[in-house]
């Protein structure tokens, strides 16, 4: 190989490598929440929150009519 193409190879790792240890640095910056670590997570802040939020996701929104909708059929 020519000498050319050994300064462009190495100058282009280095250049790589530079990149790939800030891109690394960047996403250390913020740490990732540990699963048993202590922090709790975020939560509605009543109890009165927590049941609306309960009542909603599992039993549906009872002011929506969800009957005039189209139907599922099947595909046979």
């Amino acid at each position: 190989m020519s000498l050319r193409l050994n300064i462009i190879l190495v100058l282009t790792g280095i250049a790589a490598l530079g990149a790939g240890i800030v891109t690394w640095n960047m996403v250390q910056l913020r740490p990732a929440p540990v699963s048993g670590s202590g922090t709790a997570a975020t939560r509605p802040a009543s109890e009165t929150e927590r049941r609306e939020h309960r009542e909603k996701f599992f039993s549906g929104d009872p002011d929506r009519d969800i009957r005039g909708g189209q139907e599922m059929k099947p595909r046979w």
